[in-house]
């Protein structure tokens, strides 16, 4: 079945006596990756869990509907800026860890994480405990983990910013081939991410802030790093993001 698409209508968040933003609207067409990027405190993250009906502390409101008119739930995976891999299950557990909060894992369950384990790169390290692992190994299960549900919908909260900027780099390539065909959303503070992955950039710029949608450079994702139009956009990026604690 294919990924829906989302749109994003009236969408109001206030944190005490300040809206951080007011009557959003937003469309993310099925089976595209976009990126929200901002400064901090702009609501960026927030505005992500709002899509995907997460608590909040404070006022908010979103009208949510998909392209095709299904209600979202059950479509939907979360990858979190933490890998939050729970140390009491070794690593095929952690990317089947879905699986044991709905119930006893089947041998099918098993599999299926098995191959993912492969897909991302960690066959060896399917019997080993979180904790012996690096940074970048444990946000590769995060990524199979995020894949294991199976969801046509990926929300992404900085899920790559923890890491060096050489795994990153590799993980981009991995979650742009893995993730594709499925309608992504991904929330950074790094231009040149966001510059790489999305078919769309979404700025959240002002106070009240609005969305601003800023051109991507030319080619397939991920884009290299040595395309012309990704440098080159990258300076305007920098700006706009500058420019826009200001507007």
């Amino acid at each position: 079945m294919p990924p829906p698409g989302l749109v994003v209508r009236q969408a109001s968040l206030t944190f005490g006596d300040r809206p951080l933003f007011h009557g959003l609207q937003a469309r993310f067409d099925a089976g595209s990756w976009t990126c929200l990027l901002g400064r901090s405190g702009s609501g960026k993250s927030s505005l992500l869990r709002m899509i995907a009906s997460l608590r909040l502390p404070d006022n908010h409101h979103l009208d949510l509907d998909t392209s095709d008119g299904t209600p979202l739930a059950g479509r939907l995976a979360w990858m979190a800026q933490q890998d939050l891999l729970v140390p009491w299950q070794r690593v095929v557990g952690n990317v089947m860890l879905g699986a044991h909060w709905r119930g006893r894992p089947t041998p099918e369950d098993r599999q299926r994480a098995g191959r993912l384990l492969d897909q991302v790169g960690l066959t060896d390290k399917a019997g080993q405990w979180p904790d012996e692992l690096s940074g970048g190994q444990r946000q590769r299960v995060a990524l199979a983990r995020t894949l294991f549900e199976d969801a046509s919908v990926v929300l992404m909260d900085e899920p790559f910013s923890a890491v060096d900027a050489i795994t990153r780099l590799e993980l981009h390539d991995l979650a742009s081939r893995l993730l594709a065909d499925r309608t992504v959303i991904m929330v950074t503070h790094d231009p040149l991410e966001a510059l790489r992955l999305a078919d769309r950039i979404l700025i959240l710029q002002g106070e009240p802030a609005r969305l601003v949608s800023i051109p991507v450079p030319e080619g397939a994702r991920p884009r290299p790093l040595d395309n012309v139009d990704l440098q080159r956009r990258q300076a305007e990026l920098v700006t706009r993001l500058q420019e826009s604690a200001h507007a």
